[in-house]
């Protein structure tokens, strides 16, 4: 079993929040501090900055957490092999997903993982394309599932699902041309996703394949997930590009409508990411293979 202590130096290493921490692992502040003044006593360092209410990690600290994930991971691993003997595995599983898959593609394979292994204990975190590789490369999540291209060298990108970005605007707003040339589609006041974003990397690429300056864009602003485009666009106004995943509801009560762009297309690929080196084993493994099914890959 992973020290305790260990536990909680890592919940607030990760959240940088004796709170957080606290609220995290259910027990009080005064114990969470308890803890983390042995482990500094025991090893003769200090592991935490502390400046008015923010803290951050000193060297000795950063040190302390690389060794932590190791730990944790090597306990995973663990936990699972001896848990294959009997046919009921354990074990943690940290994923990563960008915004779009965590909130509208994964929720319900996650579902029917957890009913198939209740012993295996779940975490999904979620944020930007660029937010998830850079947890993986950190080792704060086991395995990333994001959009976009594949850019990073020090990560390995495995294909999983194909998406289309669509064009929409709210079913009211009748004043927009259907369908619209690459001309019509530039004057579009558009509601974009943030830098950083998948979403935002894909639509400006695939512009450029149909040399189409993403500079030329009628930009109204710009947001920072698929949920806020989407509030914005039922008032009425402006243009929006989403994933299909996210849109196909609304799209059914008639509360969006399409915008056809004949001239220009916004396809995507959806992947799974994890370390450059050996391939994934144990739990990943074991995740990777359910969803493949699950979709039917």
């Amino acid at each position: 079993m992973v020290d305790f202590r260990l536990k909680v130096f890592q919940s607030v290493a990760l959240n940088l929040s004796f709170t957080k921490a606290s609220n995290e692992l259910f027990i009080t502040q005064p114990a969470i501090s308890k803890h983390i003044k042995e482990l500094e006593s025991e090893y003769e360092v200090k592991l935490f900055n502390r400046t008015g209410n923010k803290i951050s990690l000193t060297t000795a600290g950063e040190i302390l957490l690389a060794y932590t994930e190791r730990i944790t991971s090597l306990h995973n691993e663990i936990k699972f092999e001896l848990g294959q003997l009997n046919g009921n595995p354990e074990g943690a599983l940290r994923i990563g997903a960008s915004s779009t898959i965590s909130q509208y593609v994964i929720p319900a394979a996650l579902a029917k993982f957890n009913r198939r292994f209740p012993e295996i204990k779940l975490s999904l975190i979620n944020g930007n394309t660029e937010a998830i590789e850079k947890r993986l490369l950190k080792n704060e999540i086991d395995i990333g599932i994001v959009e976009g291209k594949p850019s990073n060298p020090d990560i390995r990108y495995s294909s999983f699902l194909n998406d289309e970005l669509l064009v929409f605007t709210s079913a009211q707003n009748t004043i927009l041309p259907n369908p619209v040339s690459n001309d019509e589609f530039l004057k579009l006041p558009l509601v974009l996703r943030e830098r950083g974003s998948g979403t935002l990397e894909i639509i400006e690429k695939n512009l450029l394949q149909s040399q189409v300056s993403p500079k030329q864009l009628n930009v109204l602003l710009f947001l920072g997930s698929t949920e806020a485009i989407k509030s914005f666009i039922k008032t009425g106004n402006g243009v929006g590009i989403v994933s299909r995943f996210a849109i196909e509801q609304e799209l059914s009560n008639n509360i969006f409508r399409l915008i056809n762009t004949s001239g220009l297309k916004f396809d995507r690929q959806f992947y799974f990411i994890s370390p450059q080196g050996p391939e994934p084993v144990g739990l990943v493994k074991l995740f990777l293979n359910f969803v493949q099914q699950h979709y039917n890959l």
